[in-house]
């Protein structure tokens, strides 16, 4: 039986500020919370036992209550449980857009992005429950954790970012050759937009994103978009965006995709920390990623980067070529964090391929890679490279299978 876990004081402050906010409808917020709990949509109905929460009906006890028994079994949670109080949270949104905006929103925004950082600090702790929690995970992980170095590690967030054994154990392809472009990290790949699209975002394949500010409003995105003639028309079609999806009993530091420069950065773009309007299409029954819509990605918490590369094409002729690099910390997590040089470098940085960038703490997250027009037309492996692994099924079902019933997928909106 787990041991009783008094709330610290941060959490038990949390709880009564949004307790008063709610007594008050400070900046709407009772109003904004009682419009998204009249809306809820109810789950799918083959929706597993473990993730099911009815949000309907409920009232903001109910919503401290949850906070609460979130924060208490993150002490025990373990890999195959990792996203169970996110999807159930996620049920909030799902297909309701005044959940939407009650998350990603004024202070509802304000909630979910204080008890992110909260958290944050219960990943940090560096007494006893922390390594229980350690414990736990490398128990559960078992021979995944040979590929990693070994403790101990003072808090669990220590443990999350923990280090690769040694080079071996992912070892760079072909790293003299820059027109080989390998995985910025250990990720599920999809492809998922093969024409980006300028300011406005425009549906290509059910999906659709904002490179602009997805880059925030960085010149680059001009790279990676159509060009036009004097008269609006299109005389090059957009660049190719792929996307990366970290799973969390993975490793969670990203590297450079491609060697040359990179000539800007910043890690420290603001957003919304929830808000996925379909958070089990993700999954896709076990396809993650594929035909979900990124569109909303480019409104959450961020970073990016941009490389500049020179490769030489089989006929001996040299190219110069950009590649971004998007990390987007997903739901329950806030940390985008780069290496000090590549934090809003004031000059162009000397990277090799398979540097190490930055790591995501825990949570969800992901990168989105994007390139130019013509650059990278598809995923292309070469015989005996790894494409997979095969699963124990509890694995499978717990982290990487969705739901058979999927809604549509929306940005955050304004009711």
């Amino acid at each position: 039986m787990t041991r009783a876990h008094v709330p610290p004081q941060e959490l038990t402050a949390f709880l009564t500020r949004i307790r008063e906010w709610y007594a008050t409808d400070h900046q709407g917020f009772a109003t904004l919370f009682d419009a998204a709990i009249a809306n809820i949509v109810a789950y799918p109905a083959d929706t597993p036992e473990q993730i099911r929460y009815d949000w309907r009906g409920k009232s903001i006890d109910d919503l401290c209550d949850f906070f609460a028994e979130w924060y208490e079994a993150g002490w025990t949670t373990e890999p195959s449980q990792a996203l169970d109080y996110i999807e159930k949270f996620s049920w909030i949104t799902y297909g309701n857009d005044y959940g939407m905006v009650f998350v990603t929103c004024g202070p509802g925004l304000a909630m979910t992005a204080d008890f992110t950082r909260i958290q944050g600090l219960q990943m940090d702790d560096e007494g006893e429950r922390g390594q229980e929690l350690i414990a736990l995970w490398t128990r559960a992980l078992g021979s995944r954790m040979d590929d990693f170095a070994k403790g101990p590690w003072p808090s669990f967030n220590a443990f999350f970012t923990r280090e690769l054994l040694d080079g071996s154990k992912r070892p760079i392809d072909a790293p003299q050759d820059n027109s080989v472009v390998v995985a910025p990290t250990d990720c599920v790949i999809n492809m998922i937009v093969d024409d980006l699209a300028e300011g406005t975002p425009i549906p290509v394949k059910t999906v659709t994103m904002n490179v602009r500010q997805l880059l925030g409003n960085s010149d680059y995105y001009k790279k990676f978009v159509p060009v036009k003639d004097a008269d609006g028309k299109v005389i090059q079609p957009g660049g190719t965006a792929v996307s990366c999806i970290l799973m969390p009993d993975t490793y969670h530091w990203y590297h450079a995709p491609v060697a040359g420069d990179v000539v800007e950065a910043r890690d420290d773009i603001g957003g919304i920390y929830y808000g996925m309007r379909d958070f089990p299409q993700l999954f896709n029954r076990g396809n993650v990623g594929h035909g979900f819509d990124y569109e909303m990605f480019d409104n959450f918490r961020r970073g990016y980067l941009v490389f500049r590369t020179v490769f030489t094409d089989p006929g001996g002729e040299e190219h110069e070529t950009y590649v971004a690099m998007v990390t987007v910390g997903l739901n329950s997590i806030g940390s985008v964090t780069y290496r000090p040089q590549f934090r809003n470098p004031a000059e162009p940085v000397p990277v090799k391929k398979g540097e190490k960038i930055g790591t995501f703490r825990y949570g969800g997250s992901l990168t989105i890679l994007l390139f130019q027009y013509g650059r990278f037309p598809a995923l292309q492996l070469h015989m005996g490279q790894r494409i997979g692994t095969l699963e124990q099924r509890d694995r499978t079902e717990r982290l990487f299978l969705g739901h058979r019933h999927h809604g549509p997928g929306h940005r955050p909106v304004a009711l």
